[in-house]
């Protein structure tokens, strides 16, 4: 029989595992409604370097148990792995890596493990929106400086990862869209994103690793430079966005793995029906031929109502089996 983990690269890899479609989900943040502990990724631990051996230690196990505790209520496939607060650049990722190591202590080698690893440029924030569109028109140079700059980092600590061989992949979790459409043009998407992000995934996958490409909003207009980019998979198909799910099977499902498209929005704003209609026509359009994997269209995220995910949850149990 196969491991979670093994279904969820055949389906990376375009291929139909056997049993349910595979599933994760980017971040499950509801482990205090579920478990009643704090989401890893939301703990402070403001005097870690005072901290002695054993206290750390015992931390990292309660950290990772409770990502292990999630994949198992929950049959996730893969754990996405957010580093705690407090853990400053000195020592963030030998910590990582020690979590890791630990994950694999207890769950062996079951579930498909994963880090933030995208170093491109994606929707400025707003401190940053002015400097930003300035350097678009006078100082493009200083952009695509920075965006190699960029790589060059991120290809460096993968490296490091590599080593540890406690790592299967890599989110590139940079969102390039807004709902409407994508923040640059086509044409400038071409030119400040899409060489540096081939570039970063090409340098991924000679080191081994997988890599999901995560965008959320309208990524119509840029899908096909997306897809030319080589991402094993794409993250979110966001339906707010207008993304349709079998529209993008149809284009590009047999170049990538698709993951998502059940509408998060619905999850808190929709009816029972809504929500569960949504559901079924990810898993109906997405599993065809396989290449596909099972999730909400961003995350489980803060203030969500545990019972709305249980009600896909039971959905993609009860309904996703090839």
């Amino acid at each position: 029989m196969k491991t979670p983990k093994e279904n969820f690269i055949k389906a990376l890899e375009g291929g139909q595992p056997s049993g349910r479609v595979p599933h994760f989900e980017l971040v499950f943040f509801l482990t205090m409604e579920a478990f009643g502990k704090v989401h890893p990724r939301h703990r402070i631990f403001c005097q870690w370097d005072q901290m002695s051996d054993k206290e750390k230690q015992l931390h990292r196990q309660d950290i990772a148990k409770t990502y292990i505790d999630t994949a198992k209520k929950y049959e996730h496939s893969a754990i996405f792995f957010h580093p705690a607060g407090g853990w400053n650049d000195n020592n963030l990722i030998p910590e990582i890596i020690k979590c890791l190591e630990i994950i694999r202590e207890i769950a062996g080698n079951n579930y498909f493990t994963m880090i933030h690893g995208d170093a491109t440029h994606g929707v400025p924030d707003g401190e940053q929106m002015l400097q930003f569109a300035n350097d678009l028109v006078d100082n493009p140079q200083k952009l695509k400086d920075e965006a190699e700059l960029m790589i060059e980092e991120a290809l460096k600590k993968a490296q490091i990862y590599k080593k540890a061989g406690v790592l299967d992949g890599f989110a590139l979790c940079t969102d390039y869209c807004l709902n409407q459409s994508p923040f640059l043009s086509p044409a400038m998407f071409d030119e400040f994103v899409t060489p540096f992000l081939k570039q970063l995934i090409a340098g991924y996958r000679e080191m081994g690793f997988y890599t999901i490409k995560h965008t959320d909003g309208n990524i119509m207009p840029i899908l096909d430079s997306l897809v030319e980019c080589n991402p094993h998979a794409l993250h979110s198909l966001d339906p707010q966005g207008g993304v349709d799910i079998a529209e993008v099977k149809k284009l590009v499902g047999n170049k990538v793995c698709l993951i998502g498209n059940v509408n998060c929005g619905l999850l808190d704003t929709g009816t029972d029906d809504e929500v569960i209609e949504s559901a079924r026509y990810a898993l109906k359009h997405g599993m065809q031929g396989g290449g596909y994997i099972f999730s909400t269209s961003n995350c489980i995220y803060t203030g969500m109502k545990l019972q709305r995910y249980e009600l896909i949850h039971n959905i993609w149990k009860n309904e996703g089996s090839y």
